[in-house]
């Protein structure tokens, strides 16, 4: 096997290992005490459900770019891997992207006979909640506060504040930009989800309507993966 076919390879592998550590990297933060509801349990279950089919499909799709590169020239290899490096950039979030979708603007509601009523705040609670509904009916990219949400994103309350991609959000109003491939069918589930409900409890409320074409900025925060580490395949099995 040639030096540059094998350095090829292996990059290739070492594109799927970092996406895949990447994804599982969310999953290894301890939590001291699970407070969560039947509901968060069963929306966190899907979105992590979602996440193994995703991981599925990135192996065959790498397996099956492997095996091209069997019959291309180095100059074509190499070509393929640059294809194939920004698409796996853009399914983590690490490049800007414009499409279709919905904004969702979460505004405050103000009861007129509650003088003492405070002013309503978007705990990391709901947040997550409705980010897991956007994902269950169809969400392939979403912004909040034009923070953008990967696998990784942490969304948690630090001294009464909620922060994103460890960035303190601001007072809402706050608008939430969401991509997906059928938006029109994604409007129509939320307009009628659970979501709506839980956030008219707390004094908020959503307004979505469809944008043709929104741009969500790149995830911009450093990424610390440890112990990843890429071998070569070949030598790896004379071991």
């Amino acid at each position: 096997m040639k030096i540059k076919h094998k350095l090829v390879i292996s990059l290739v592998f070492g594109l799927v290992g970092l996406m895949v550590a990447i994804q599982f990297q969310s999953n290894r933060e301890p939590t001291e005490r699970d407070t969560r509801d039947l509901w968060e349990i069963r929306s966190q279950l899907q979105d992590e459900q979602k996440q193994q089919q995703q991981l599925y499909q990135q192996i065959r799709e790498a397996e099956t770019t492997i095996e091209q590169y069997q019959a291309k020239s180095e100059s074509e290899k190499v070509q393929t891997l640059k294809e194939s490096l920004e698409v796996l950039k853009e399914e983590a979030g690490f490049t800007e992207i414009t499409k279709a979708g919905l904004i969702i603007d979460i505004t405050p509601v103000f009861l007129e006979n509650e003088s003492l009523q405070t002013y309503p705040e978007l705990s990391p609670e709901l947040l997550n909640r409705l980010i897991n509904e956007l994902n269950a009916y169809g969400a392939t990219d979403i912004a909040v506060a034009n923070e953008r949400i990967v696998h990784i994103t942490p969304i948690r309350s630090v001294n009464g504040e909620t922060y994103v991609n460890n960035h303190p959000l601001p007072s809402v109003p706050i608008q939430v930009k969401v991509l997906a491939d059928n938006p029109e069918r994604l409007i129509d589930y939320m307009e009628v989800s659970q979501s709506k409900e839980d956030f008219s409890i707390e004094n908020l409320q959503l307004d979505i309507h469809y944008e043709e074409e929104i741009t969500l900025a790149k995830y911009e925060d450093p990424i610390v993966i440890n112990s990843l580490q890429v071998t070569d395949s070949e030598e790896a099995g004379e071991q």
